[in-house]
């Protein structure tokens, strides 16, 4: 092992310190004033009920993210008009104080107009990382110490711990199909001291009793999917009415270079993408399968090729956050063995972390396809369970 990751790290929930409450702080309870996120769902809900429950000094914080009368909002998204509701019946029936805070030109500037250039220069991008770094962890963070709030909690699927040097760490969640670590590496030391996730240790369906047996209103309420401010998941939808003229035609080109066809746009396709390229009744297409491998926005390209082209074995990434022991400038000259995540959905995977020149680079183990720019390459000590969270950064694209 190498001696950046030598020290273990104790169980993400070691044996409780005397004169210390649940939450690492050495103070009582009540005298322990927390900032819960509500965002008129059920995990939120919960942790703000389980810590009232435990004698907490509890303070519910909405934010209002995005106009809920807008076309927008649907059924499942998260923090407009019916999850306000939800949230501020949730804090009334705690008893518990609750202020709804209109975010609506920030997550505007930091998330949904990023998330469309980013879209229209070729990129997968994940707004919901930029919420979580932009305006939950740096602007609601600002607003809880403004409440002079110890602890700033939320509802996240995923862990911390003091990391035996002093500061705190962040470990897979409990339930590996709930885990969030993947939309959490951004999170800074610093705003890893005031975060707390009291669901790490849960599973979803104790979390859903739990609210039933706190008698909640949404108990039985559903998840969100996809994106919060996407209707009915069509990305494009909202790009152009963003960015007017953004769906400008091109070229299909085979990687070997021959053009067989034309296409509407390149925000309509992804990496990785086989249905609805358009190229049936072309006969050049015929034979294998083609697949969506690179998007050329600059030309206006979507360049397709077989399967076998979509491999990635080496990524170079930006906007490294790293959380681990050390630092990124303690990497071993022939890289760090880690596991990484290069989608939310797949499981953590063999990898060499290193320092290429001022890049920072990830050598896969096995090859993944599907590897589109704009997505996070997030670090893991190990593929276990309950790893804990090195950081990772955004997969830059390729030449």
């Amino acid at each position: 092992m190498s001696p950046l990751l030598q020290q273990k790290v104790p169980a993400a929930h070691p044996a409780p310190v005397p004169g210390v409450n649940s939450l690492g702080i050495a103070k009582a309870p009540g005298d322990t004033r927390v900032v819960v996120a509500m965002s008129g769902g059920v995990d939120s809900s919960v942790v703000a009920a389980l810590l009232k429950r435990e004698g907490y000094d509890v303070i519910g914080v909405t934010l209002q993210l995005y106009d809920h009368g807008a076309a927008v909002h649907r059924k499942g998204a998260c923090c407009a008009g019916q999850d306000i509701h939800d949230a501020r019946d949730v804090a009334e029936r705690l008893g518990i104080p609750h202020y709804v805070l209109d975010y609506e030109s920030r997550f505007k500037d930091k998330v949904i107009d990023s998330f469309a250039k980013s879209y229209v220069a070729g990129e997968t991008p994940i707004p919901c990382v930029a919420c979580n770094q932009h305006i939950k962890f740096k602007d609601l963070f600002e607003t809880a110490q403004d409440l002079g709030a110890d602890v700033l909690a939320t509802g996240h699927y995923i862990s911390s711990a003091e990391d035996g040097e002093g500061r705190r760490a962040l470990f897979r969640a409990i339930d590996a199909d709930r885990d969030q670590s993947y939309f959490l590496f951004a999170t800074t030391r610093d705003q890893l001291e005031l975060l707390r996730f009291p669901l790490g240790d849960l599973p979803k369906p104790d979390v859903r009793k739990f609210a039933h047996d706190f008698g909640l209103t949404v108990a039985d309420k559903a998840d969100s999917q996809d994106i919060c401010f996407v209707p009915s998941g069509r990305y494009t939808d909202v790009i152009e009415r963003l960015i007017p003229g953004a769906a400008e035609p091109g070229d299909i080109v085979h990687i070997d270079g021959r053009v067989l066809g034309h296409h509407h746009g390149v925000i309509h396709y992804t990496i990785g993408q086989r249905k609805g390229l358009g190229l049936g009744s072309n006969t050049a297409a015929k034979g294998d399968p083609l697949y969506v491998v690179k998007l050329d926005s600059a030309n206006r390209r979507v360049i397709v090729g077989p399967r076998a082209a979509l491999a990635t074995r080496l990524v170079i990434l930006r906007d490294v956050n790293w959380i681990g022991p050390g630092s990124l400038e303690d990497l071993p000259a022939d890289g760090l063995e880690v596991a990484v995540r290069l989608r939310s959905t797949r499981p953590p995977a063999a990898a060499v972390l290193r320092r290429a020149g001022t890049e920072i680079e990830v050598e896969l183990a096995v090859g993944e396809d599907g590897v589109s720019p704009g997505q996070a390459c997030v670090f893991y000590e190990d593929a276990s369970s309950r790893a804990r969270v090195l950081g990772g950064g955004f997969i830059k694209p390729q030449l």
